[in-house]
């Protein structure tokens, strides 16, 4: 059995963060594994309202806590029924093992102990790139998952919008690839094989599947007069503001509006299987990488530089 303690990135109030060395409890069973982890994301939009403070109530919620969704390690100790072994690479969508320290969600730390069925394989080929499985998966849920429309339209040009952009090629590419809006030029790099433009550039109002990924205030009356009649708004972002938009021209459309919610199993099993067979590209997604240790600045970057897509923070030298 190996030491089952971990440093962990503890929230202890809004916009106050700290290293800890916490006990992990409670003690391994048959069916949990141990995992050393590599790599651990930083999210911009859920870890930043925690952050911040301006997370909604939300259940878990309080402080201090453990942060973060999108793990990557290796196995250090596998229960006999845990269906894995020492060695295998996998994700974590977070973990729940810090005794009196709330975990929300619990993936940011240097070792974890999960149940062996919430481990997910992922290709050691993947590398760093493996904590996007968690994104993926909220982009998959927001269209295939949730039985929704072959995006047309993506508002933004974030990791979410472009690995929404990229699974909309890889899950039909005989369909034609999105068409991507992103109002800050720093962002208009990195697309593969699909347009990026500033909304003012296009002329489009013909769309009928629009994905905002924004999360921006006020957009529905924008995206609404580039709707087809009967087209489909989805709010696949998040929103700490009340949505709302006008309802005349709502109504001459016909316009559907849908919110995606949270990404389920299915989900993240589905974009495991394209990231491990190559047919999910990950590549070029993370534009900074910090060791563990200088996770408050990771953290403030991550929430404050239009040029950062994806942080990470690299946990190996401190298992």
């Amino acid at each position: 059995m190996p030491t089952v303690d971990a440093l962990a990135v503890v929230l202890e109030q809004p916009q106050q963060l700290s290293l800890q060395r916490l006990a992990l409890s409670p003690e391994p069973g048959a069916n949990d594994v141990v995992v050393g982890v590599d790599w651990t994301g930083i999210s911009a939009g859920t870890e930043r309202l925690l952050w911040s403070g301006r997370m909604p109530s939300f259940p878990g919620l309080g402080y201090p806590l453990v942060p973060g969704y999108e793990t990557v390690g290796t196995v250090e100790w596998a229960g006999e029924t845990s269906q894995h072994a020492v060695g295998d690479r996998v994700f974590l969508a977070g973990a729940r093992c810090y005794g009196e320290t709330r975990a929300l969600f619990g993936g940011a730390a240097s070792r974890v102990v999960v149940p062996g069925d919430r481990a997910i394989s992922c290709a050691p080929a993947l590398g760093e790139q493996g904590v996007l499985f968690a994104l993926a998966a909220t982009a998959w849920h927001a269209a295939w998952g949730s039985h929704g429309g072959h995006p047309d339209l993506i508002v933004g040009h974030g990791a979410l919008g472009r690995l929404l952009a990229r699974l909309a090629i890889a899950a039909d590419p005989t369909l034609p690839p999105p068409v991507v809006w992103e109002t800050n030029p720093q962002r208009h790099d990195g697309a593969i094989g699909y347009p990026v433009m500033h909304p003012s550039d296009d002329t489009r109002r013909d769309y009928r599947a629009i994905y905002d990924v924004s999360g921006a205030d006020g957009i529905v009356d924008q995206l609404v007069e580039r709707l087809a009649p009967g087209g489909e708004i989805v709010l696949a972002g998040f929103y700490s503001e009340p949505v709302a938009f006008a309802f005349p021209p709502a109504f001459l459309r016909e316009a559907r509006l849908r919110v995606a919610a949270e990404w389920r199993p299915s989900d993240l099993a589905a974009v495991a299987e394209l990231a491990n067979t190559g047919r999910l590209p990950l590549h070029d997604l993370i534009t900074h990488t910090v060791d563990a240790t200088e996770a408050a600045a990771a953290y403030d970057t991550a929430f404050t530089d239009p040029a950062c897509v994806k942080m990470i923070l690299d946990w190996r030298a401190h298992r």
